[in-house]
């Protein structure tokens, strides 16, 4: 499981969740961080993908009970 092994987020995963747990949508995130919707749709199932989670909840749940975020 996640908690078992280290986990590594990139940065751009940490800020797309950062701005996710601000309750932004990813066309918002990608203004912010002038990237496509795409792009934040990629790092976010990337970070939930890592971190074994099924939605950007509880992955930003999870990255901040890990630590990956503050």
């Amino acid at each position: 499981m996640a908690d078992e092994k280290e986990v590594v987020l990139s940065e751009r995963e940490r800020q797309c969740l950062r701005w996710v747990e601000e309750g932004k949508s990813s066309w918002a995130i990608g203004v912010i961080l002038k990237v496509s919707v795409n792009t934040v749709n990629f790092h976010v199932k990337n970070a939930m993908r890592k971190l074994e989670t099924t939605s950007r909840t509880q992955c930003v749940v999870k990255a901040r009970r890990l630590r990956l975020i503050e």
